[in-house]
């Protein structure tokens, strides 16, 4: 059986969920995009790329995926029940410019991807896509086996669930390096040293690998082991 990712639903038409639909239109994938208000503002947009534009509950009935490119204060406004059961990838990351000043959003004992995974009960979150800026994931995709080609790490509980993941950041056109669980996905995010980065495979991992001793990673330690104490 060939287990992959066919049709792509992003919740998200700002540059992020727009590189990422590009891209995966330019795989092959049927690629659907929806906005937080209705679809027909971006609807030539898409339409240029290749994608369609729907609304958020279309997006998601017709999709395999859904990824995440909204502003991640925002994760309490999706349609939780409608993602009940889903594979959902979350490329969103905590940007006080867009948030505000969120103390929720910034607690080291928790990665925001476990926020979301609570408050989306039932679906199958996967972190990815999140830690690339979106003009690197647009300039820097390459065919598989390419000459320097970079790579994006994935963070997720699932193993199947990962590995769909992986064959869909392969299909955009770069290396798939698998972080660890859905908790693993604090190392993707701002603060720490793979956040930003635009590296190969090799170097993703040494990234990944130096992060316990870390200033970030010995915040997260700690703070980890406190809340573990107290528990």
């Amino acid at each position: 059986m060939d287990a992959r990712i066919r049709t792509l639903g992003i919740i998200g038409a700002g540059r992020l969920g727009t590189v990422i639909a590009s891209l995966a239109v330019a795989a092959g994938h049927r690629v659907r995009v929806a906005r937080s208000g209705a679809p027909e503002p971006i609807a030539r947009a898409m339409a240029a790329i290749g994608a369609s534009a729907g609304s958020v509950g279309s997006v998601i009935d017709g999709a395999d995926a859904v990824l995440l490119a909204l502003p991640l204060g925002r994760y309490r406004t999706l349609p939780a029940e409608r993602l009940r059961g889903m594979l959902v990838i979350d490329a969103m990351n905590y940007w006080w410019g867009a948030d505000g000043i969120r103390p929720d959003l910034t607690d080291p004992r928790t990665s925001t991807s476990e926020l979301v995974q609570a408050f989306l009960a039932g679906a199958r979150v996967v972190k990815a896509l999140g830690h690339m800026g979106y003009q690197d994931l647009e300039d820097e995709a390459r065919p598989s086996g390419a000459a320097e080609r970079k790579a994006i790490a994935i963070a997720g509980d699932g193993d199947g669930d990962v590995a769909l993941v992986a064959r869909l950041v392969d299909d955009l056109g770069f290396d798939p390096v698998v972080a660890g669980d859905l908790a693993s996905g604090i190392m993707l995010e701002p603060g720490a040293e793979a956040f930003g980065a635009d590296v190969d495979s090799r170097e993703l991992r040494a990234m990944l690998e130096r992060f316990p001793t870390s200033q970030r990673g010995i915040v997260v330690a700690r703070a980890r082991s406190g809340s573990l104490g107290q528990g």
